[in-house]
């Protein structure tokens, strides 16, 4: 049994392995660019632009990461264990920023909060200010890209906190107020501990969607490395320049990444208890109810009502009047691209999380780093890694279908310029997020059930199949709606791998926008939004199924 058991871990090792390749293929020509010559470009940057590439992504994304964290991790505590009026619909409405890109909320936060918007019309309006009688917050800066990023990803922290709150006992709780320690006491030496694997997982998530986000950067005028990676290429026409900023951008991750690793290598964090005696939280009196409805409620409409009322007013006001005929089979496009390349990230995801599972060590924590760096990776960047390998692959199937049969009926582009390599590209992108998400479910699964599965005579293909995956249904599904969210609402990867006139509602936001028709491009995102929110719903499925057994308990 041990030996069949052996065998199968390693053909899972292997299996992981060439998961992670597709990962791999386009990091190793980001790296394979360090030591070419880049004619200069590089000693330029480095000279000029770099620091500030540097400085710049780096309090961005530990501001960002600061308050993302404590929003999310507060209203997830809050939520949990108080009771309040209007806690139930709070709890749902914490994901609905999820829905609203970080680039469209950029969009309309800047057209909200600008000079010539709204909010500063009406104040020089109803307090009669002239330009220079008033101070108000540039949204165009890095305070400003810190707000839109915040807002727009602290859903991420939220979710993976409270799924960890809520599968922690009472009994625990109970025990440190037992010992003299306050609420905050308990919550900072008991509950927060516990829950560290799953705000981390959040918080990681949080990190690289704000290193390599492009569009909302951008259109707030701050340079970072995104930026930074996709002006080399395209405004100094230099490849090698912009993979040396992204091999420098992965060096970092990669250091993060393997530090994380090693603090928590030796800790195990299980389900201590039936959270089956996890009772109801305490209900608040009037002045608490009020903090806390609206340190939960605040976030959502910054996240959510904010750029989304304004997406909407737009489009209702002078929105694209060819949406019914164009955008219907753009959103079509967009819905199954994002379903195929969803599944496909679960999948890997799977097989990387099972792999690490039966082997620790370097052999299977490298795959799974690997896989993690992906996600810090710009669109830009993976477009143009990809490429390369793909079209030495072109060439070589059209150069053996011409000694085969002739010149005639060359296949031409068989894989670059098509949804196979957008599939790709996506699985690079995005198997970071679902890989979270599944290792976060195998690490609640005590290795006791492994332990009686193989007593069984179960291998490690049956274990997996009729074993772990029910236990891990919930995280393979919310794995899949995540990357369905990020897939739907993915930019500038689209934009450089689609096959010719094929569009994503993303494409046409990007489109309409550049050209200054933000009205028009409102309703499209109307429609990204709209897709965003399903998957939401089916979150909150989640969270309410995961509160079931307090609510029986209660009653």
């Amino acid at each position: 049994m041990n030996a069949r058991v052996g065998v199968g871990g390693r053909g899972w090792v292997i299996g992981a392995v060439l998961a992670c390749l597709v990962v791999a293929v386009p990091v190793l020509v980001i790296f394979s660019s360090v030591f070419r010559s880049s004619d200069g470009a590089w000693q330029h940057l480095a000279e000029t632009l770099l620091p500030t590439y540097a400085f710049n992504t780096g309090v961005l994304a530990a501001g960002v990461c600061l308050c993302a964290g404590i929003i999310g991790v507060s209203t997830a505590w809050i939520l949990t264990n108080c009771t309040f009026p209007g806690a139930r619909i709070l709890g749902w409405a914490q994901l609905l920023p999820l829905s609203v890109p970080a680039y469209l909320s950029a969009y309309a936060m800047a057209d909200l909060l600008q000079f010539s918007g709204p909010v500063q019309a009406w104040l020089r309006d109803s307090f009669d200010l002239q330009a220079g009688d008033y101070w108000f917050p540039p949204i165009r800066s890095l305070g400003g890209a810190v707000y839109v990023l915040s807002f727009a990803l602290y859903p991420y922290v939220y979710f993976a906190a409270r799924m960890a709150f809520q599968d922690q006992s009472r009994a625990l709780l109970e025990a440190g107020r037992l010992l003299g320690r306050g609420p905050f006491a308990t919550f900072w030496s008991v509950a927060l501990p516990l829950a560290r694997p799953a705000i981390v997982g959040g918080l990681m998530l949080v990190m690289m969607e704000t290193v390599a986000d492009f569009g909302a950067v951008d259109h707030l005028a701050v340079d970072t490395f995104a930026t930074g990676i996709y002006r080399t290429r395209f405004a100094l026409e230099s490849p090698v320049a912009a993979s040396q900023l992204s091999a420098t951008l992965l060096s970092a991750l990669f250091l993060l990444v393997g530090l994380e690793w090693c603090l928590r290598r030796r800790r195990r964090y299980h389900r201590t208890g039936n959270r089956g005696n996890r009772s109801a939280g305490g209900r608040l009196g009037p002045v608490g109810a009020i903090f806390a409805f609206a340190a939960c409620c605040i976030p959502v409409l910054l996240g959510f009502a904010a750029p989304a009322g304004r997406l909407l007013q737009l489009a209702i006001g002078r929105g694209d009047g060819r949406g019914a005929d164009v955008l219907a089979g753009i959103a079509f496009d967009t819905v199954w691209l994002a379903l195929s390349a969803s599944v496909i990230a679960v999948l890997l995801a799977l097989v990387i999380g099972y792999a690490a599972r039966l082997r620790q060590g370097l052999r299977t924590a490298g795959p799974a780093s690997i896989a993690r760096a992906g996600y810090a990776i710009p669109g830009p960047v993976i477009a143009l890694g990809l490429l390369v390998p793909l079209g030495w692959i072109d060439h070589r199937i059209n150069n053996g279908w011409t000694i085969a049969f002739g010149d005639e009926w060359r296949p031409g582009l068989v894989l670059t310029g098509s949804v196979v390599a957008m599939l790709i590209g996506y699985q690079t992108r995005f198997l970071a997020v679902s890989l979270s998400f599944v290792q976060s479910g195998f690490q609640r699964i005590h290795r006791n059930i492994d332990d009686a599965a193989r007593t069984l005579g179960s291998g490690p293909g049956r274990s997996l199949v009729s074993v772990h995956v029910p236990l891990l249904r919930r995280s393979l599904l919310i794995a899949g709606l995540v990357v369905f969210v990020d897939v739907a609402k993915e930019l500038p990867m689209t934009l450089m791998l689609r096959p010719f006139n094929f569009d994503t509602l993303a494409i046409r936001v990007y489109e309409l926008a550049s050209d200054e028709r933000l009205e028009e491009a409102a309703t499209a995102a109307i429609l990204i939004v709209v897709i965003g929110l399903i998957p939401a719903w089916l979150l909150v499925g989640q969270l309410e199924s995961n509160d079931d057994p307090h609510r029986k308990n209660d009653g």
